[in-house]
């Protein structure tokens, strides 16, 4: 099963990169198979320090902001308990994972890695459709490079509609943004 979060990171200086990635989760999160696509900062800062922490979060304008580098700043962290690597502070659950392995041979990585420490902050409020929508519009952000202008375009169309129906403030702001950017990118602006 894949789990949409953020995943933090660090490089050998110990500047932080935070970033939304989907890993595939094996039991009930014992292992995670991370798949960051070459050449990224999430690629390089996994390969050179072999860990970092994994958070499942329950608010999406965090991953919509850094799917597309919208981050002004970086959330509010804390040291990790095990890893050498930092916590958000506000998410549901986090899990500080070791890399055990990286296969470079194709665009997209494959890093098997292992739950090292698990914690809890706060139960997981959920998503409802516009908070789906704004996941999914997200997705579609960062796969700019690989899926056709037509099938971006059209992809947004039932998701624009859930966010206006069941959207909140936060919600509406995220999608709104996504779809700046991904309409600034179809333009040649980006």
């Amino acid at each position: 099963m894949i789990v949409e979060g953020i995943v933090t990171s660090i490089d050998s200086a110990g500047s932080l990169n935070v970033a939304p990635m989907g890993p595939i989760i094996e039991g009930d999160f014992e292992r995670l198979l991370l798949r960051p696509f070459q050449p990224s900062t999430t690629f390089h800062n996994l390969s050179t320090m072999r860990c970092g922490v994994f958070h499942v979060v329950d608010q999406v304008e965090v991953i919509a902001r850094a799917a597309i580098g919208r981050l002004e700043t970086n959330p509010d962290v804390v040291r990790a308990s095990v890893t050498d690597g930092y916590v958000l502070k506000d998410c549901c659950r986090w899990f500080e994972f070791t890399v055990d392995h990286v296969d470079a041979s194709e665009a997209r990585s494959r890093m098997p890695s292992t739950i090292v420490y698990r914690g809890e902050r706060r139960p997981f409020f959920g998503f409802n459709r516009a908070r789906h929508a704004v996941l999914e519009a997200a997705i579609l952000a960062t796969r700019l490079h690989i899926l056709s202008r037509e099938d971006v375009l059209s992809a947004l169309i039932p998701m624009r509609s859930a966010v206006e129906k069941t959207g909140g403030p936060q919600e509406l702001s995220a999608f709104a943004m996504l779809d700046e950017f991904i309409s600034g990118h179809e333009q040649g602006s980006v």
